[in-house]
């Protein structure tokens, strides 16, 4: 194309978005999933774009039977509408193995044998996991052991933006190590599955928990590695309880009533930072999501990792509860 060409060319529309909600299906829905999954649908949807929905059940043995139906009946239920087929990724294993063995074959992912024992003493990631003194990168140590796989990592800097919590930085060799993207037990991890994922259902926006924060330079190193484009993204804060946990299955936390899901978006569009009338606490999920669209601000997210909540909303109709409930918002 020559300059007088593209003088007159028609100029490209910019990709339309396109977010996501990708839990994983062990347990229902509660109020900190539900900020999750309220977050990257307003983010979407107040820019025009899609909201797909994905199953990351990639991790069978974890996952709990009835889950993944009980959370899409319950975004349902709270007017949370997704756009196309609902993607499994249990159903997606080829995939995966592609993309492992262009990883092998160009010589940027090594299979290992440590064993969680042998690496008990290793320095710890901001996660909590080993950083990875590279024992089997020139070669596996033994053979003999079922083995991990390893993606290989440089020594360099991997920075972005993020659309929450604002300029994040991570040290890769130092701060993460070679990690793994498929388990010794045959099972493909969450890092390589997730970028995949977001790479074949075109997403461009990428809203979620913070508790995935540390892994997204991990992810952004693999898109380039895959030829993946790199979405936007934004970490919403946790929702803790009174002991500074994130709320999950593990702690306890109270089950969505998605019977009656209006005062449980409301809570939840507190908790993100908005500022619904008081009287819509008391209305019908889709009068909550139409106030919600419209007057929808990510800027207003706390840009925090965490973020307590003392008295999580579980669906009871209580006016009190709900006003203990803005008092800690406050």
């Amino acid at each position: 194309m020559t300059a007088a060409d593209s003088a007159h060319a028609l100029p490209v529309d910019p990709p339309r978005v396109r977010g996501r909600f990708a839990p994983s299906p062990t347990g229902p829905l509660h109020l900190g999933s539900l900020v999750a999954a309220l977050g990257s649908f307003l983010a979407a949807r107040h820019q025009g774009g899609e909201w797909l929905v994905r199953i990351e059940d990639v991790d069978l043995p974890r996952a709990m039977p009835g889950a993944a139906d009980a959370i899409l009946r319950s975004l349902e239920r709270c007017g949370l509408a997704w756009d196309g087929s609902v993607l499994y990724q249990s159903r997606r294993l080829e995939c995966y193995q592609a993309a492992l063995e262009y990883l092998l074959r160009a010589g940027r992912a090594y299979p290992c044998s440590c064993t969680r024992r042998e690496l008990a003493g290793s320095a710890r990631a901001h996660d909590g996991s080993p950083i990875y003194p590279g024992r089997c990168r020139t070669g596996v140590r033994h053979p003999d052991r079922p083995h991990a796989i390893r993606l290989r990592v440089p020594d360099v800097v991997l920075a972005f933006h993020d659309a929450v919590q604002g300029d994040y930085r991570q040290r890769l060799e130092q701060e993460v190590g070679d990690f793994v993207i498929r388990r010794a037990d045959g099972l493909f991890a969450y890092q390589l599955a997730v970028v995949v994922d977001d790479a074949a259902q075109g997403v461009t926006q990428i809203i979620r928990g913070a508790d995935l924060l540390d892994s997204t330079p991990r992810q952004i190193y693999l898109q380039g590695l895959l030829a993946a484009p790199t979405p936007c993204y934004g970490h919403l804060p946790l929702v803790t309880d009174g002991h500074g946990d994130k709320l999950s299955k593990q702690t306890h936390a109270p089950p969505l009533d998605d019977r009656a899901p209006g005062p449980a978006l409301w809570t939840a569009l507190r908790f993100l930072g908005q500022r619904p009338p008081a009287e819509l606490a008391a209305a019908p999920a889709t009068e909550i999501l139409q106030w919600a669209l419209a007057h929808w601000q990510l800027q207003r997210v706390p840009a925090s990792v965490t973020h307590p909540w003392s008295s999580p909303f579980t669906g009871e109709s209580s006016p009190n509860g709900l006003t203990q409930a803005a008092k800690v918002i406050d």
